[in-house]
């Protein structure tokens, strides 16, 4: 889904910075696919568990393009599993990566939005986040957490005139949840659960709600999120 926002994002206009957290050739794939369709973008590697990873990674961006505008918090990792799988590495890897990380990466942008008294930050949660679900107990904490803490950080940030927004995308069609669509029996399970009829979206499903976030369309919209699930949440 990152992938995919970012590309949209260079179609937009925008010039994209794309993070791979260890795996720069990964990031460039994306770079390239940018640049193929005559937008901008560089590639950047950075752990965002990481609070000194961030501000360097905030410090390498703006100096290749001079400003920042927009942030996407899109890293994330889903492990399911039960709590008594769960260990404490579990654990800490899906809540530093999840909520850690995107709270660190915003307060590194925070001084150059605010000096500009403008700017875009669009956290990518999770129907997990509006739910509890069996199975993705530390997962659903941390998308959980992430949606407050955008709500949170919307009466720290409105009066600047930056907006803080959420997405909770349902499933998509992408490698992390790949074993799972692959067990028998359970797309056609939570397809039945789903309004639309159709749980996995393409991972492209989620690009025109952040291009929306990213907008001036979206100026009044502070603190809310945007369920992009195919109804599963509504019921």
């Amino acid at each position: 889904m990152g992938a995919c926002i970012a590309t949209r994002f260079g179609a937009e206009g925008a010039s994209v910075a794309v993070v791979s957290k260890n795996n720069i050739d990964n990031a460039q794939l994306v770079v390239d696919q940018i640049r193929a369709a005559d937008g901008t973008a560089q590639a950047f590697c950075a752990d965002i568990s990481d609070p000194e990873s961030c501000i360097y990674l905030v410090s390498e961006v703006n100096s290749v393009f001079n400003t920042i505008d927009i942030l996407v918090n899109n890293a994330g990792i889903y492990m399911p599993q039960s709590i008594e799988e769960t260990t404490e590495l579990d654990w800490d890897e899906q809540l530093n990566t999840n909520l850690k990380g995107c709270f660190f990466m915003i307060k590194s942008v925070l001084p150059i939005m605010k000096t500009k008294k403008r700017g875009k930050i669009i956290n990518i949660a999770s129907s997990f986040g509006l739910v509890g679900a069996a199975n993705a107990s530390a997962y659903c904490a941390s998308k959980g957490g992430l949606l407050n803490l955008t709500r949170a950080l919307c009466l720290e940030l409105a009066p600047h005139n930056i907006n803080i927004n959420a997405l909770a995308p349902g499933g998509a069609k992408t490698d992390m949840n790949l074993e799972q669509r692959q067990i028998p029996g359970f797309k056609n399970k939570v397809d039945n659960m789903t309004p639309s009829g159709s749980y996995f979206m393409d991972p492209d499903g989620l690009s025109g709600a952040a291009v929306f976030l990213a907008s001036a369309d979206s100026n009044s919209v502070h603190g809310a999120h945007i369920a992009v699930d195919g109804g599963w949440t509504a019921g």
